[in-house]
């Protein structure tokens, strides 16, 4: 299977609108690059007392608009590339709804599952000390992402205050309550796409309540997906998939179960009175309403044909190809980016 360049998808994106808005070449070239990237390298020490080098990435894309805004990845799989193509999305994100801010992302490239906490908060420190002059509420202020987490970003806002001397709760959003953390942050991802789909089905004339939905994916995004999609919605959830398989009941699952079972087991499989059901096959399940929540260029020239949904609503960042955009405009999908 072709590996996909998440920057690369981003720029044909950017020059698809470039050219439908008659942009001038010297604007259009400005953002097809990021303005600034800073690539690191982390020492950190292990507890068994050896030390680990980590990879990172903190790509600033363009701050015109205000200060960077976007979250930190941790994955085994992080690139630059990627990161790059985050960081343009969230420049194009918040410019769209209109809110001043620039786009950011970061990276490091690890396996948090493979890591402690006394770790995962050497790592977190180390990340902090390698960008802290770069960052601030009027620079660039970093966020959960993929596998981090509030407590992984109190530990990066206090390497922060500590290194500058002074109280700054507004450098990273994301963080626990207690805090300085906002009421909402945890499923505002998902309300925000839960939204959306409501004001869509509108628009194409469905009536959601007692239709069905899918989620791919399953982590903060996918679980209040399936939470709200049922609590305002009506959409009975009948599949559901992470990163080491899914499950699926023709007949509805409830979402409360399935979230629970989740936190508590740590993996979809198993659920009670669930057949198990690959990612491939649940992107192809004829529901009223698919949420792709993982990761990137998932949908693709490969698959697209396949989808059966009536509204894709993304809530990762890029999981549909541009390729694969226009099979599911000529299939009649409406697609919410």
């Amino acid at each position: 299977m072709q590996r996909l360049n998440p920057f690369q998808i981003a720029q044909q994106q950017l020059d698809t609108a470039a050219e439908k808005l008659g942009l001038d070449p010297a604007t259009h070239e400005l953002l097809r690059w990021p303005m600034h990237e800073i690539k690191m390298v982390l020492p950190v020490k292990m507890d068994d007392g050896s030390t680990r080098i980590f990879h990172a990435f903190r790509i600033q894309y363009n701050t015109a608009r205000g200060p960077a805004k976007g979250g930190i990845r941790w994955h085994p799989d992080e690139t630059i590339d990627t990161v790059r193509a985050l960081a343009a999305w969230m420049t194009w994100k918040t410019s769209v709804v209109d809110i001043p801010l620039g786009g950011g992302k970061g990276g490091v490239v690890c396996n948090p599952k493979e890591l402690s906490e006394m770790e995962k908060e050497r790592l977190a420190r180390a990340y902090i000390r390698a960008v802290a002059r770069n960052l601030g509420v009027t620079r660039d202020v970093p966020a959960p992402d993929v596998y981090t987490t509030p407590q992984i970003m109190a530990w990066m806002m206090d390497e922060f205050e500590t290194i500058v001397g002074e109280a700054h709760p507004g450098v990273i959003t994301g963080k626990p309550i207690p805090l300085g953390g906002s009421q909402g942050r945890g499923d505002a991802t998902a309300r925000g796409g839960i939204y959306v789909t409501r004001e869509a089905a509108k628009l194409v004339g469905t009536d959601l309540k007692g239709k069905t939905m899918a989620i791919q994916g399953f982590g903060n995004a996918g679980q209040h997906a399936a939470l709200l999609g049922e609590e305002i919605l009506g959409l009975k959830l009948v599949a559901a998939s992470d990163s080491k398989g899914g499950v699926y009941n023709p007949k509805g699952i409830e979402a409360k179960a399935l979230v629970d079972y989740k936190l508590r087991s740590g993996v979809l499989q198993g659920f009670p009175g669930a057949e198990e059901i690959s990612n491939e096959d649940l992107l192809a399940m004829e529901v009223t309403v698919l949420f792709p929540a993982a990761l990137e260029n998932v949908i693709t020239k490969e698959n697209a044909d396949k989808v059966r949904c009536k509204i894709s609503c993304e809530l990762a960042n890029g999981p549909t190809t541009p390729e694969a955009d226009a099979i599911l405009y000529d299939k009649g999908v409406l697609l919410l980016p």
